[in-house]
């Protein structure tokens, strides 16, 4: 188990090093941010700025600043609020984190249960009502879903907020619009994962031995379609935490990660899109890692293949 973890946790830093030397590169090919930023400024006061941000070097000695900054913590000023980017960052980490574990809790508290009754009503109507609906909110997209929502219950209804996350009206329609495809993908795949396992052996040992049905999906089932199920999920919250709250934190206006690369994206604020996307990469990696260390975990064959 020593020898996998070394190799993920290996992997994890390679992939760490292309990311970032991706994300430096392709910021640049966007434009000079001092075009931005500077707006009225003298040429002279724009030269100021331009050795001041060191944008007046190399490419490469710009890259082996970049590198450098990973070691003595310093990642430079917002080009705009003219601010520590770890300070920008810290603040926008946690509203992110809020509306990502809302939306992976609401996503596994509705598609788990709907799997399993799709999985159980699989020759009548209810699983052909399960699929259709989750069919439907797999072919929506997040954004579109989101402005329906803003459309019908904010200005129509005036029922919820739009703007922020002051208070928990302020969750609703951001963590809806977030798992809503990822209910209905989650969904299938619970459903598929629990067929498996019903027609076999050892589900009708349990049913022999006199066990409750109950007993029987959710102990027996449920915990050997849960395998594949993880990786599953993994996957999503991958996903998510890559992109998925970039334009739904965008749309409400969130004070999130996602909005945040949004604004530093339009108005070329290199340092702030660089630790931004670098935060959400190594968010993605170690989710990745944790999921594959809890699939060694779970599974039996794999466990072995790992200690042997």
């Amino acid at each position: 188990m020593l020898n996998y973890t070394l190799k993920l946790l290996m992997r994890m830093v390679i992939t760490f090093f292309a990311i970032i030397t991706l994300v430096f590169f392709v910021t640049r090919i966007s434009g000079n941010p001092i075009d931005y930023v500077a707006q009225g400024l003298t040429p002279d006061d724009r030269r100021i700025l331009i050795a001041y941000y060191q944008l007046d070097q190399s490419i490469w000695l710009q890259y082996r600043a970049f590198l450098y900054s990973f070691i003595d913590g310093n990642f430079g000023l917002s080009y705009l609020e003219r601010r520590p980017v770890l300070d920008i960052m810290a603040e926008r980490i946690w509203p992110s984190t809020q509306l990502l574990l809302s939306s992976v809790g609401l996503t596994l508290l509705v598609s788990i249960p709907l799997g399993i009754i799709a999985a159980l009503n699989r020759t009548n109507w209810i699983g052909s009502a399960v699929l259709t609906i989750a069919f439907l909110g797999y072919a929506v997209p997040n954004f579109v879903l989101a402005i329906f929502m803003m459309l019908v219950l904010s200005y129509q209804l005036n029922w919820l907020p739009v703007v922020g996350n002051g208070t928990w009206a302020h969750f609703i329609m951001p963590t809806i619009a977030m798992a809503g495809a990822l209910i209905a993908g989650l969904t299938r795949f619970t459903r598929n994962a629990m067929l498996d396992v019903l027609g076999q052996d050892f589900m009708r040992t349990a049913r022999a031995k006199g066990l409750p049905e109950r007993t029987v999906i959710l102990k027996h089932g449920l915990r050997n379609a849960g395998i594949t199920i993880l990786s599953v999920v993994g996957l999503q919250v991958a996903g998510l935490a890559a992109s998925g709250s970039v334009v739904v934190e965008a749309i409400f206006a969130w004070p999130g990660v996602g909005e945040l690369l949004v604004r530093s994206a339009l108005s070329r604020d290199y340092p702030v899109l660089q630790f931004g996307v670098i935060t959400v990469s190594v968010a993605v990696i170690l989710i990745n890692v944790v999921v594959d260390l809890a699939y060694a975990l779970v599974d039996p064959r794999l466990r072995r293949q790992v200690e042997a």
